[in-house]
């Protein structure tokens, strides 16, 4: 039987409950055929006695600092953004020696603004990372060495990641589960959840901004009509002429409503529909990447390289093992 990965949360003092509670909703829902868990969460504290919420009620935890020793993955709950970490230079008592247990070959993830937590911690020096963007300027001020994305929904930087505000947890947490066990089993988890399996584009399509004025049209129409024929070469100005927009037009509104460049979301679609049918057929390289509109094996396994680290045969016989083990 396989072991489960194994996952501590960690609450702290004004942990927000919503944040709290995503880990176990979505790494629980990660089940194999048999429905043997693939995931083992243990909520902690750093002292194993009861934590405050930013809700005005305290709840009790299971288990205490070392829970941090025992996981695979460590992930720092939301905390209270007006609390003392994010505006003093104040770490909780206990918190430095509870992470210098921490395993070398862990993964550490932050929820929204938890990346104080890390950047605090000297985790984030020198390494981008996110936060929900109304704290992103604070962040820059107090932790020059951070390298803030403000328009991203997560940051994944290998060994340590960071997510945005709120809903951008379950981004981030189903975007682990496609890094262990690929993106069927990450969709499985969507539709159980009801959640999408990823969201488009970052933060600048949630910061405020003033209305559109109604005569405006959006560009989910040229989206839709992009994912529908990613095996064909296709342009700004085809998506444009799609959404009936001058080329400047639909750019601006594109990033507006999706924080992305319409090439950056398009080379996303391609990654992730390439990494399906690696996944689910048996079609080899060149067709894989002919049908996600990337062209070429060489063009593929540049793609692929650069955004997981691993060829295309590498992560096909990754996740094709994962898909027969249930």
């Amino acid at each position: 039987m396989a072991v489960p990965h194994r996952v501590a949360v960690l609450a702290l003092d004004r942990v927000m409950a919503f944040e709290l509670g995503v880990p176990d909703r979505i790494f629980n829902a990660a089940v194999r055929d048999d429905l043997t868990p693939r995931y083992e969460v243990r909520v902690c504290s750093l002292d194993g006695g009861p934590v405050r919420t930013s809700g005005g009620f305290a709840i009790t935890v299971d288990h205490g600092p070392e829970a941090l020793a025992w996981a695979d993955s460590v992930v720092v709950a939301t905390i209270q953004p007006d609390g003392p970490v994010c505006d003093v230079r104040e770490i909780p008592a206990g918190l430095a020696e509870a992470f210098a247990a921490v395993r070398p070959e862990a993964r550490i993830v932050s929820f929204c603004s938890a990346a104080f937590v890390l950047a605090e911690l000297g985790l984030l020096d020198g390494r981008r990372a996110t936060t929900h963007w109304i704290l992103t300027d604070r962040m820059r001020e107090r932790f020059p060495r951070v390298d803030v994305d403000p328009d991203v929904l997560f940051v994944d930087e290998g060994r340590i990641l960071t997510s945005a505000g709120a809903g951008a947890a379950v981004d981030l947490c189903l975007h682990l589960v496609r890094l262990d066990y690929g993106a069927r089993v990450a969709n499985t988890v969507a539709r159980r959840c009801v959640v999408p399996p990823f969201r488009e584009g970052g933060q600048a399509q949630f910061i405020e901004r003033p209305v559109p004025a109604e005569r405006e049209a959006g560009t989910s129409a040229a989206r839709t009509w992009a994912l529908a024929n990613l095996d064909r070469p296709i342009g700004i100005d085809d998506l444009a002429r799609t959404a009936n927009m001058s080329r400047r037009s639909f750019t601006r509104r594109f990033r507006e409503e999706t924080g992305q460049s319409p090439a950056q979301w398009l080379t996303r679609q391609r990654i992730e529909h390439a990494r399906q049918l690696l996944e689910s057929t048996d079609l080899t390289v060149d067709q894989v990447a002919r049908r996600s509109g990337l062209g070429t094996g060489v063009s593929l396994r540049q793609h692929l390289r650069a955004s997981l680290g691993v060829s295309p045969s590498a992560y096909r016989r990754t996740f094709r093992a994962a898909a027969v083990t249930g």
